[in-house]
């Protein structure tokens, strides 16, 4: 299942330091993801503290396990949406194909 996820990081008490330290090890583990064609794509939207990505996830519980425990921000995002997707070109055939209905 692909997802469209937009998270907004809060440096909350965290110092500068702090939270680029945690920002660093995030990065390093997104980048792993992206090799692994776990995160399909990832922007930092410019002027913001928001992050958006193409994840692929198998479960509802994976990426619940993800936003709210196992990554180092975890406890520094806000989750502002988390939409299921599917490749337009896949409904692009769905479509040609009248969804599978014949006339």
């Amino acid at each position: 299942m692909l997802f469209f996820i937009r998270v907004t990081v809060h440096q909350k008490e965290l110092s500068k330091e702090q939270l680029w330290t945690l920002w660093e090890k995030e990065i390093s583990i997104a980048k792993k993801a992206m090799e692994h064609g776990i995160i399909i794509s990832a922007y930092k939207i410019a002027g913001s503290m928001e992050v958006i990505l193409i994840y692929k996830a198998d479960s509802h519980d994976e990426l619940d396990r993800l936003f709210t425990a196992q990554l180092p921000l975890a406890d520094y995002i806000t989750v502002n949406e988390m939409t299921p997707i599917r490749p337009y070109l896949d409904f692009a055939e769905d479509v040609i194909n009248r969804w599978g209905k014949k006339s």
